[in-house]
């Protein structure tokens, strides 16, 4: 990880403590008139996706260009898969064998964008309740949003263009965002097979004391 992507986090971070304390007393404000208590699960919920959004913006967006940053000599990029042809070429820049392809910093990119929209993904399917093809649908409009916002200079906000517009990124992140959704089905599955057995097995528990009670009505 390097020392920008460091900084990145640790900024995303801070906005999220800050955010989250703006929105915490609201919300717990608005749990105890609605409902007399407070709910757990909602407050989590909101932490989880307040995280999330301020970490990723955090990611795509930071750090800001400097009055000495470099500018970039390409701003748009749109062959697909060019991502692997840059594996090979900065293989053979290293002079390292095609077994390290998985080292190379473009591919770890690559997985980066994978990664950085699972949690959408989950998102999708357990909280909003998104088929596999709508949850596809909202990342890749989310990664559309972001690829114009960086190939815009965050619209015009930055003093330049700092971020490539990457067709590779908007197909890595709805990529991200489907795995995201294979694993949110998958952790509704095992949840509601775990609800199963426990109900079975407290069905199954509660017979002899059932026959216990008939047998004694009986025998009065």
């Amino acid at each position: 990880m390097t020392n920008a992507q460091v900084t990145a986090l640790t900024s995303g971070l801070i906005a999220f403590i800050v955010v989250w304390a703006l929105i915490l007393v609201p919300q717990l404000i608005s749990q105890l008139a609605r409902h007399g208590r407070f709910h757990l699960r909602g407050l989590v919920t909101t932490a989880a996706v307040t995280c999330y959004a301020c970490m990723a913006l955090a990611v795509v967006l930071l750090p800001l260009p400097g009055p000495n940053s470099p500018r970039l000599s390409q701003t748009v990029q749109l062959h697909p898969f060019q991502w692997i042809l840059d594996i090979h070429e900065e293989l053979l820049k290293h002079g390292l064998p095609l077994s390290d392809w998985f080292t190379t910093q473009t591919f770890q990119q690559a997985m980066m964008n994978v990664l950085l929209f699972v949690p959408l993904g989950v998102f999708a399917r357990i909280l909003w309740r998104r088929g596999l093809i709508g949850t596809a649908l909202i990342g890749f409009a989310a990664s559309l949003l972001i690829e114009i916002t960086q190939l815009t200079a965050n619209f015009g906000t930055a003093p330049f263009v700092y971020r490539i517009f990457d067709v590779d990124d908007l197909m890595t992140n709805t990529t991200g965002a489907m795995l995201g959704w294979v694993f949110g089905a998958l952790l509704l599955t095992l949840r509601r097979t775990t609800a199963t057995k426990t109900s079975a097995t407290s069905a199954i528990d509660a017979q002899p004391a059932r026959r216990e009670r008939v047998h004694l009505a009986q025998t009065r």
